[in-house]
């Protein structure tokens, strides 16, 4: 792997403050480390791309890898539900990585899935890996749903209403890239305009595409976004300018 010269500043994030601060249409989130928003008005909070069951799905076509990704993915989520005791949890799609995943759920994941959602409404958002509402896992299924300026769905860069509202989604799993201390370094990371924001990918098996990657110029036209990269006890704003392509 070559290495991409950057200016100094790009090696030294900015750090945001402790709890994660991101405005979006005029919007006060909380950007949690574990790669979720927290919505402290509407006590809502979100995550997208669990792709739950993604390890049975590759042990299917003769794929083995250890079948723990659902268990543990569901063990961080319920770390947030504690921490944050939301009203409403909001799942952006590729919840599960197919549509057969939700039958393959082991009875102890289940049981955890159903203990997270009493007391809280549950949305699960329709993603392009589980298109078609599913049996006995609670909540309810919505294509896209708005509360209040914001649009939640799967997929980044669809019609928003006017120019005081703005987007949460999914789908592109970002990741930044950015030099520190002479070697390059990848995070997962929230990536934002200000108006649109793509989520990081939540699940234990997801991989990430860097932000640099044409994708993300689609969504936001121009490289005028931030990335707020992941780190282990706050997040860490970075101009997508300034991240280091792969």
């Amino acid at each position: 792997m070559s290495y991409v010269p950057v200016p100094k500043h790009a090696a030294k994030p900015v750090p945001q403050k402790a709890d994660g601060g991101l405005a979006l249409a005029g919007v006060e989130l909380r950007a949690d480390v574990a790669g979720a928003v927290y919505w402290p008005e509407q006590g809502m909070l979100a995550v997208a791309d669990l792709h739950l069951e993604k390890g049975s799905s590759f042990a299917e076509r003769g794929v083995l890898l250890p079948p723990y990704d659902t268990a543990a993915t569901l063990a961080r989520l319920n770390a947030l539900i504690t921490r944050y005791a939301p009203r409403l949890v909001i799942a952006l799609g590729d919840s599960f990585h197919d549509g057969r995943g939700p039958a393959r759920l082991a009875d102890t994941d289940r049981a955890t899935l159903k203990a997270m959602q009493r007391g809280r409404d549950w949305i699960w958002i329709a993603g392009n890996h589980d298109p078609d509402p599913a049996q006995n896992i609670g909540g309810r299924f919505l294509p896209e749903f708005k509360i209040a300026t914001l649009t939640f769905r799967h997929e980044p860069g669809g019609q928003i209403d006017c120019e005081d509202s703005g987007e949460i989604a999914g789908h592109l799993h970002p990741v930044a890239r950015v030099a520190r201390r002479g070697r390059a370094v990848s995070r997962r990371c929230f990536a934002s305009d200000g108006v649109r924001l793509v989520m990081p990918a939540f699940g234990a098996y997801t991989g990430g595409l860097n932000v640099r990657d044409r994708a993300f110029a689609n969504v936001f036209e121009t490289l005028t976004f931030t990335a707020h990269m992941l780190g282990l006890e706050r997040v860490y704003a970075v101009a997508a300018k300034h991240c280091l392509p792969d």
